[in-house]
């Protein structure tokens, strides 16, 4: 994106000081003692102490799969929002500028019923037409770059980001794709979970195929369940795409297409790229999946591909699009994957449309302009910038510390922390959007103008160095991020209570806040992270000796978190788990380290309603993690996510902490703690 020259307005500056009249719509700072159950003692089970009364008078309501601190903040964001967006549609002048123009066209769309309907499907017509219109395997290459132009992964998924092993530039790059069931194994898998979800599906597509007026037959469905299902035995596992040597191989046309016979990469590369000579280099995250791919084109009817092309674009559009296609979307994606009993409000699922889950969709910064005009006090910043360096000092004596780590290694892994980057709160400039155009009544024209938009902008990335500087997260979004060219990025979103407060002490923010920027920290240094170097680029800078030690430790976290049972017969994935686990393992003590610095500052080590700083520390970030979710949405998590349930963020690393036990007065044998603790940093 192309960033406007202006940066922040001055009635942007001067919203800055509506964050005190807008407090009252955020969750209270406050720490929930009164909550406390005294029936379930700190050194048996400490989230349990902390939430279990929270969690027994909390009942689930019908339109939410999981309910918490995170989906509340998120809540009281998109209620700001909402009344930001409201505005913009009431008083049009106030749409100053090409992003606020665009989320309230987007806004407006998405809340129009009567347009929907009356549009129906012609807005995916363009996709779907050249798809009934499909006969021959050569027909193929530029039927998936048009959806891939659209962001449709049918079946691979193409984009434009930083060179992993050079971050100077920028890289075309391919990975695994195309799948309509949550993972890979659910296809092969026999329990009853999988038999549920399979099922499921199946009614789903027909549902879909059906309502666009293709009318598949039972063979056909299973033809395309075969066709599915071929693509995942050729996918990598959730563990094996998290190592990105493994998940980086250099290719040019010609190499492909002797890796991957029988389809023709080079018109792919000329369709999807929009230029004569394609693309001279690119990576291929799993060649193997490729291979499936061009195979799959070669020995697949034609009526299959047309299905299963069809059915990847009314899936991706299907919550845009009139009622028929939206309630068998909710029945599958709401109802059979998450649990929920209703649909969430409307107004909620629109502006989580335009901003995408993670704040990275095509016009989420659009929303971000709006927020940060209403609800980001410059204090947030401010005190925030102290916590950070507060925890990177604690990490850097952490790293000057291990016994474990040669000098050369040590070396390298400070230069690394002293290099890193930080985006807080939000971006001085707002992209200009130039060249998008949105409708105030096409919600699923605009879905797929925005992703077009999206695209060609990437793709017109190839040609210019990488900008160290552009934000690919919106500044509304509850989460923070360790982003790929060593940086860590903390939203004004999540700059709020319970996570933040400037009205706080000290040990409130440091077990909220501080424990994400920890998180975040660590993250460059988990098992992934710490195969790149101080500029983001994926080089091994560690002895031989170093990373096998590391291992050895990381071994011990997966195997810990391996032993946790969520739910009966469902444990956690260490492995696919590990980088999150091994952030929370770290992050926790170097946050609660950068507290003491901060407590040695002050001096102000007095108890607050009978709690010391330490003891509210914990108490803080068990709070943070408090949640109740469905158990659909539960086991799905557990078998494709990467983070662990918000109990075991707690129990995990606070048991394995001595500070931990001693604010608490826990003895050993107690079940929070831990016979040998785990120190990986």
């Amino acid at each position: 994106m192309r960033p406007q020259a202006r940066t922040l307005t001055a009635l942007t500056r001067a919203a800055f000081c509506l964050s005190a009249l807008l407090a009252t719509a955020l969750p209270s700072a406050a720490l929930d003692l009164k909550g406390l159950a005294t029936d379930v003692p700190a050194c048996r089970d400490f989230y349990e102490h902390v939430n279990s009364r929270w969690d027994a008078a909390t009942p689930l309501p019908p339109d939410r799969a999981r309910i918490g601190s995170f989906i509340d903040l998120r809540l009281a964001n998109d209620a700001i929002l909402e009344q930001g967006l409201a505005e913009l549609l009431r008083k049009p002048s106030l749409q100053t500028s090409p992003g606020l123009r665009l989320v309230a066209a987007f806004y407006a769309s998405g809340l129009d019923l009567a347009a929907i309907e009356a549009r129906g499907l012609k807005s995916l017509q363009p996709l779907l037409d050249p798809i009934q219109a499909l006969t021959k395997p050569a027909e193929l290459p530029a039927l998936l770059a048009a959806l891939n132009r659209v962001q449709i992964a049918a079946p691979l998924a193409a984009y434009v980001a930083q060179d992993p092993k050079d971050t100077r530039r920028h890289a075309l790059l391919f990975s695994q794709s195309g799948l309509g069931l949550p993972d890979r194994d659910d296809y092969s898998k026999t329990d009853e979970v999988s038999r549920r979800l399979q099922q499921a599906y199946r009614i789903y597509a027909r549902a879909l195929l059906d309502a666009a007026g293709l009318k598949p037959s039972e063979a056909d469905i299973e033809a395309l369940m075969a066709f599915e299902a071929r693509l995942a035995e050729a996918s990598r596992s959730r563990v094996q795409m998290r190592n990105p040597v493994a998940n980086y191989n250099r290719f040019d046309a010609k190499a492909l297409a002797e890796a991957a016979p029988g389809f023709d990469w080079a018109a792919y590369l000329r369709a999807y790229s929009g230029r004569p000579d394609g693309v001279a280099q690119f990576v291929v995250g799993q060649p193997e999946f490729a291979k499936r791919l061009a195979e799959l084109a070669q020995n697949t009817p034609m009526a299959t591909w047309r299905h299963y092309l069809s059915l990847r674009v009314l899936d991706a559009s299907a919550a845009r699009l009139p009622k028929v296609f939206a309630d068998a979307h909710f029945a599958y994606h709401g109802r059979t994957i998450s649990g929920l009993k209703a649909p969430e409000p409307r107004i909620e699922t629109v502006i989580q449309t335009i901003g995408g889950r993670t704040g990275s969709a095509p016009v989420a910064l659009g929303l971000g302009e709006l927020f940060v005009a209403k609800a980001f006090p410059a204090e947030a910043q401010k005190r925030s910038l102290q916590l950070v360096a507060d925890i990177k000092a604690a990490m850097r004596e952490r790293i000057e510390g291990l016994a474990w780590m040669s000098a050369p290694t040590k070396q390298r892994a400070l230069a690394k922390l002293d290099a890193m980057a930080l985006k807080i709160g939000a971006p001085e400039r707002w992209p200009d959007y130039a060249g998008l155009s949105l409708r105030a009544d096409d919600y699923a024209g605009n879905g797929l103008a925005a992703a077009a938009w999206q695209s060609a902008q990437r793709l017109a990335d190839l040609d210019r160095p990488v900008d160290r500087s552009r934000w690919f997260t919106s500044p509304h979004i509850v989460n923070a991020f360790a982003g790929g060219l060593n940086e860590i990025v903390f939203p004004a979103g999540i700059l709020q209570p319970p996570f933040f407060d400037a009205r706080a002490d000290d040990a409130v923010n440091y077990g909220g806040i501080g424990m994400v920027i920890g998180h975040e920290i660590t993250h460059h240094f988990d098992d992934r992270g710490r195969q790149y170097d101080s500029v983001g680029n994926l080089s091994d800078w560690w002895t031989p000796e170093d990373a096998a030690a590391y291992k050895a430790r990381a071994e011990r976290v997966a195997r810990l978190y391996g032993g946790y049972e969520p739910l009966p017969g469902e444990r956690i994935n260490g492995y696919q788990m590990l980088g999150e686990n091994i952030s929370d393992m770290a992050g926790m003590p170097i946050a609660f380290e950068g507290l003491q610095r901060a407590l040695a500052r002050s001096g102000q080590r007095d108890k607050i309603e009978g709690y010391t700083p330490e003891q509210r520390f914990f108490i803080s970030n068990a709070l943070v993690w408090r949640n109740k979710s469905r158990t659909e949405l539960l086991i799905n998590q557990l078998r494709t996510g990467q983070h662990s349930p918000g109990k075991f963020r707690v129990l995990g690393p606070m048991s394995n902490m001595p500070a931990f036990a001693q604010a608490f007065g826990c003895k050993a044998g107690d079940p929070m703690v831990a016979g040998e603790p785990i120190q990986i940093w």
